[in-house]
């Protein structure tokens, strides 16, 4: 039940803006902002950690966000979100290249665990 209630609580509007694509867009680090104290409210922790996976010759990062009952001490749910590493990406050196794809996988985790929806890109 707490995690329908933070849910329904949770508002993380699209307070960044891409001024190339000419669109708003939240990042992991607003939706984190936006949820500590609604998880303070409803005594949980939430808990993300990455690891690079290896599929195939294709570098991936996989985020996982753990919700948990600091009450309990139980994890309430678990969701995973995946980013592919580009091989080149122009002005990054590698561990920018991995930073990225690691905050995209983690902003799709938190969406997936907090049930956000990315629709409606355009500004």
């Amino acid at each position: 039940m707490k995690l329908v209630k933070i849910q329904s609580e949770l508002k993380a509007p699209k307070g960044q803006l891409n001024k190339f694509g000419n669109y708003r867009y939240r990042s992991a680090e607003d939706i984190i902002e936006a949820a500590k104290p609604i998880l303070h409210k409803y005594f949980c922790a939430l808990v993300i950690s990455d690891e690079v996976v290896q599929v195939g010759d294709r570098i991936y990062i996989k985020s996982s966000a753990f919700l948990i009952d600091e009450e309990t001490k139980e994890t309430i749910t678990m969701v995973h979100g995946w980013a592919r590493e580009e091989e080149v990406k122009k002005g990054m050196d590698a561990a920018q290249i991995t930073g990225s794809a690691s905050s995209y996988a983690r902003k799709y985790a938190l969406n997936g665990l907090f049930a956000i929806d990315e629709i409606g890109r355009a500004s």
